[in-house]
């Protein structure tokens, strides 16, 4: 039984990362920044800010016997979507498929192997100069980082590039801790979907899988995350993802939380182009024991920005969420327009969730607005429903889909609701989602378009 309480000093040892850096060939670079951020993840509260350590979920968490250095078989995989990048994180390593045609386009993949053997330069632009974790959790996944690529798109592609990352948890105590830097240049055009599993009938013992995604746009171009993390719930995850734009540039955030145990993101976009429009929308659906905790962070920098941030979550049983968003407007931002709405659905007494929306304005000439909510399903509505045939748990159940579905019907891929709903309906059953040999849960080729609300988003072309 894990403690309420976490023995930190128990999960890793100095000579657990010493040996993981030999193993995993360091440059000199990385190795002292690994060592760095072990004392930090020691010494470091969970929540740096203390407006808000008194909302974060984080207790059962036990990580002892963890492995910065897994190893394991191969999982299987399915075949690569036709023409996409395809990348596989487990215990094996990182595998990578990248279509020759891709190669002769001027499209470069470079393995997490080749950044560190590459020049210092190229290190610290991976690493974003070196930077230094500012919490217990953050040092953790830098710790433990073992995973990694770079991806870049050349300016003019014609091609809308379609890249697959899949990540599989196998082994007992694993530590998954992959860094992607995504560099699209100027009138590209990128969907990047990142899917979290594990296999069925691993372990049992907490595992850790971290994810950092730092993610420049160019002038013009357009690219879309998505996240589907859909971990056992002996998981803990932590995500940091980051994004700067360029003139006239279109970035989505997509975030899609089912699984876990303990899942805490991150995400923090510099509006930096004139004229850049950046959507993060998020859902979590929490049963039983899981806890989400998110933060997103839109700093408005250029002139004539547009951004938003929609976060909806469904929670039951004990589960908990906390969403926390800020709008930050710069002083020279002129003519910006952003909006943050966090609203939570609540289907148990024993459920909670908080909802800290923030906006920092200073400049005068924007429009900036928010809204929050945090209540259990409407009486009325499941009335409505059962009035018409439904019975009261399959009515809350439509309620409760109806809800993330807000969310959803507004993401620039067609169809995304339906897409997602078997996981989300076996999540809702109370199933997991396992990575099986026969019946891999992938997301099929997807189609980028825009829809009825929103169709200043549809593409030139189609993202498969």
């Amino acid at each position: 039984m894990a403690s309420p309480t976490p023995k930190y000093d128990e999960w890793l040892s100095a000579g657990q990362v010493q040996s993981a850096s030999r193993e995993l060939h360091d440059p000199p670079a990385f190795s002292a920044l690994r060592e760095d951020s072990f004392q930090r993840f020691l010494r470091l509260p969970l929540e740096p800010d203390p407006l808000y350590r008194g909302y974060g979920y984080f207790s059962n968490v036990d990580l002892r016997g963890l492995e910065p250095a897994p190893h394991g078989s191969p999982v299987p995989i399915p075949r690569p979507l036709p023409g996409a990048i395809q990348l596989v994180h487990d215990a094996s390593g990182t595998r990578a498929h990248v279509p020759e045609h891709l190669r002769q386009a001027g499209v470069r993949f470079t393995s997490l192997e080749e950044v560190w053997s590459g020049p210092e330069a190229d290190v610290h632009r991976f690493l974003r100069g070196g930077e230094e974790p500012t919490d217990r959790l953050s040092a953790l996944a830098t710790t433990v980082l073992n995973r990694g690529y770079v991806l870049e798109l050349p300016d003019q592609l014609r091609e809308p590039v379609r890249v697959q990352d899949l990540a599989v948890l196998s082994t007992a105590h694993e530590a998954l801790s992959v860094r992607r830097s995504v560099r699209a240049g100027a009138s590209t055009q990128l969907l990047l979907t990142e899917e979290v599993f594990s296999m069925a009938g691993a372990a049992n013992g907490q595992r850790l899988y971290a994810s950092s995604t730092d993610v420049d746009l160019g002038e013009r171009a357009k690219a879309i995350v998505l996240t589907v993390h859909a971990p056992d719930l002996r998981t803990v995850s932590l995500y940091r993802r980051t994004a700067t734009t360029g003139a006239a540039s279109r970035l989505a955030w997509l975030w899609n939380g089912l699984g876990g145990f303990r899942t805490r993101s991150r995400n923090r976009t510099d509006l930096l182009g004139s004229g850049s429009i950046v959507d993060d929308l998020q859902t979590f659906f929490g049963a039983q024991q899981q806890s989400f905790d998110s933060s997103v962070d839109l700093t408005h920098v250029g002139t004539d920005t547009h951004g938003q941030s929609i976060t909806r979550g469904v929670f039951r049983d004990e589960a908990r969420g906390m969403s926390r968003g800020l709008v930050r407007i710069q002083h020279e931002a002129r003519k910006t327009i952003s909006f943050i709405s966090e609203h939570a659905m609540l289907l148990s007494k024993g459920a909670r969730s908080d909802t800290i929306p923030i906006l920092e304005i200073l400049c005068r000439d924007v429009k900036a607005t928010h809204s929050t909510s945090v209540a259990p399903v409407d009486p009325e509505k499941v009335f409505y429903l059962e009035s018409r045939g439904m019975s009261t748990s399959d009515a809350i159940r439509a309620i409760g889909e109806g809800f993330l579905s807000y969310v959803l019907e507004r993401a620039p891929i067609a169809g995304l609701r339906d897409t997602l709903y078997p996981t989300l309906a076996a999540r809702w059953d109370g199933r997991e989602i396992p990575w099986r040999s026969e019946q891999f849960p992938i997301l099929p080729e997807l189609e980028v378009a825009g829809t009825e609300l929103s169709p200043e988003w549809r593409f030139d072309a189609k993202l498969r």
